[in-house]
């Protein structure tokens, strides 16, 4: 959950405090079954069945192996059942789903999702992790429990008389990482998973993207979690459980000792504990379907995904990916084909889902309206499908050169550039408000504290996806600095939009040749791999950009901006603040160049879409103004 969603969650009615909710919410006069018995199956009074959608909701606890309770509800379809059932896992407020605050939309997930999959047949059941909500335990984010209590979770349901034994998980974010490591446990009745915009690697993917502590989404997420807890809270007093009350009232103490904001402060390099909650470490152990969403622009955890998608086996993995932000899980579009996954693997439905595509690309998706609406009424320009696995791609070359070029051609000789360290660089999609995309501000003294290298004009189109990479050769005059590198297009009209970003630490730089590849620079990023760089000696840091996927089309200029690491999305960067000079260097014997992935298979001729569009993918003036050219081809060397 981004840190974006914080902000509007407490403009909305439920999110305001605990009094105001309250009253609000005993407005609507919305009594839960829980407020009957705790482990009631009642229907819900008739009164009001226009702000329910579900027939009965089923409350209580869920005895884990080691003796823990954890706090569940589940609502249940029209019908006799039993039901398949779909499993929604994490520490936010699922273990409250139903009640008057999940029925004020005053939710981590999507009301809109639950109300799909009931109406389409399935129990939806919320679970809170040990130590969350008004679950007993001591909170551990993605702690060694956390895996098991999802197994435990997904066991106790197949045993309950209104389900059929089948269970799938769905939901995103932390919700998300919940469904990787439940799988990775093996539960056997589970039988299918749709994780979204996960953390498969707690460290690069989130705490130190390429080694650079990002602190301030930690930070924001921890108050996001006490907002959470706030509406388990306020449908708690309102069905009078004293029970969920009294535990909520100790965990907001006790979780205090595993504060992220001390974990990452304590665990400041990888080590024993950041590898024991390294999911994508484990995810050749899942063995059921997974239906996996990504967005390119997430604001709250990358595209990066820890790449747990390629420890699987292909033929049990389909890919959806967009450009956008971290709640497009939302999507109505998404929302068809999650329904049709479980069906299939959840429901045994014979609906042919195995022989879809496995990988779905989502290009240029745009969208209209504010808060949820938003999220789910996105539309992709173009979509473009491949099977029986992902597309294939050509690593394709462009050198930097004299004169800020980004050149098809490797230089023979070139004279480096250099720029003050740290500098100001500008944020990308920061604001508070997740309905506008933006450039923050260039600083005053932007032109000293970056490069920026351009490609000619193209005269061609260029679709380009997956990562990519930055292979710099870089000196500086002290021993440590962070990089960022930034991707965007330049297009005719003087506009420059934003593609993706990534970062480095430069003593973080050792890759594992073994897992490297042209487009996907792989950290070591163990304690005895970091090294000093050596004043004033180049050494070649690698930066990965996360998966992403972008048209350049014919008249576009392709850049590439090297700066100090600014906020980005929910990302707040606590780069070394040691000041220096950083020295890039592009000439033959040190060949600095920008790898990109280019798509081997024709995709459909769309039309450029106007600045302000695309989501997560805004523009603004060129701040470099006049076009550079060139007579020479802009095909690069491939």
């Amino acid at each position: 959950m981004g840190t974006t969603r914080i902000g509007q969650l407490r403009r909305s009615i439920g999110g305001v405090c605990l009094g105001v909710c309250s009253l609000v919410l005993l407005a609507l006069r919305i009594p839960s079954a829980s407020a009957l018995s705790p482990t009631a199956n009642e229907p819900m009074p008739q009164a009001t069945q226009r702000a329910v959608f579900f027939a009965h909701r089923v409350v209580g606890y869920l005895t884990t192996r080691d003796g823990v309770e954890l706090r569940y509800s589940a609502l249940l379809p029209d019908g006799p059942g039993p039901f398949p059932s779909i499993l929604n896992y994490s520490g936010y407020d699922p273990g409250a789903i139903g009640g008057v605050a999940y029925l004020a939309d005053n939710t981590a997930m999507s009301v809109n999702l639950d109300q799909t999959l009931v109406s389409n047949g399935y129990a939806v059941v919320g679970v809170n992790a040990r130590g969350t909500g008004c679950s007993e335990g001591q909170f551990d984010f993605l702690g060694p429990d956390y895996g098991r209590d999802g197994a435990d979770a997904v066991e106790f349901i197949a045993s309950q008389a209104w389900s059929n034994g089948a269970v799938g998980m769905a939901n995103w974010s932390w919700a998300g990482m919940a469904q990787l490591a439940t799988a990775i446990e093996q539960p056997s009745h589970l039988k299918a998973i749709a994780p979204g915009m996960t953390v498969g690697d707690i460290r690069l993917d989130s705490w130190a993207p390429g080694g650079v502590p990002a602190p301030a989404f930690v930070a924001g997420w921890w108050l996001y979690l006490q907002d959470r807890w706030d509406s388990v809270a306020a449908s708690a007093v309102q069905e009078g459980d004293a029970r969920c009350l009294s535990q909520l009232k100790r965990n907001r103490t006790t979780a205090e000792n595993n504060n992220l904001s001390h974990i990452v402060i304590q665990h400041p390099i990888r080590d024993a504990y950041i590898e024991a909650r390294h999911l994508a470490a484990k995810t050749a152990q899942i063995k059921v379907p997974v239906l996996s969403m990504t967005a390119f622009q997430d604001e709250a955890v990358t595209s990066r995904d820890g790449h747990y998608q390629d420890a699987m086996d292909p033929q049990q993995i389909w890919l959806i990916q967009t450009n956008g932000g971290h709640d497009l899980y939302e999507s109505r579009r998404f929302r068809d084909t999650l329904i049709a996954f479980f069906d299939h693997f959840v429901r045994d439905q014979p609906n042919g889902f195995e022989t879809r595509p496995h990988a779905e690309i989502w290009f240029e998706s745009t969208s209209t309206g504010k808060g949820h609406e938003r999220q789910e009424a996105v539309k992709p320009g173009m979509v473009a499908t491949f099977a029986p696995g992902r597309p294939l791609v050509s690593a394709a070359h462009w050198w930097l050169a004299d004169g800020r070029r980004l050149s098809p051609s490797l230089p023979a000789i070139g004279h480096p550039d250099a720029y003050a360290y740290p500098g100001r660089a500008p944020s990308v999609d920061a604001d508070d408000d997740p309905d506008q995309d933006r450039w923050g501000k260039l600083a005053a003294t932007w032109q000293r504290e970056s490069l920026a290298f351009t490609t000619p004009p193209l005269r061609e189109r260029w679709v380009t996806y997956g990562s990519a990479s930055a292979d710099l050769w870089v000196s500086v005059n002290s021993t440590d600095a962070d990089l960022q590198v930034t991707l965007t297009d330049v297009r005719p009209d003087g506009q420059e939009q934003y593609v993706q970003r990534g970062w480095l630490r430069l003593s973080d730089r050792a890759t594992d040749p073994s897992r490297s590849t042209a487009l996907r620079p792989t950290l070591m990023d163990q304690p005895d791999s970091l090294r000093a760089m050596t004043p004033g000696t180049p050494a070649l840091a690698r930066v990965e950009l996360p998966t992403f996927a972008h048209i350049f089309r014919p008249g576009s200029r392709i850049r590439l901006w090297i700066e100090t690491p600014a906020p980005t999305g929910g990302y707040g960067f606590a780069p070394i603040a040691v000041p220096t000079q950083i020295t890039l260097w592009h000439d033959a014997q040190h060949p600095s160049q920008l790898v990109l992935g280019r798509l081997d298979s024709p995709v459909t001729e769309t039309p450029r879409p106007r600045c302000g569009q695309i989501l997560k993918q805004p523009c603004r003036p060129d701040p470099l103004g006049n076009p550079i050219s060139s007579a020479h081809s802009t095909r690069p060397k491939a």
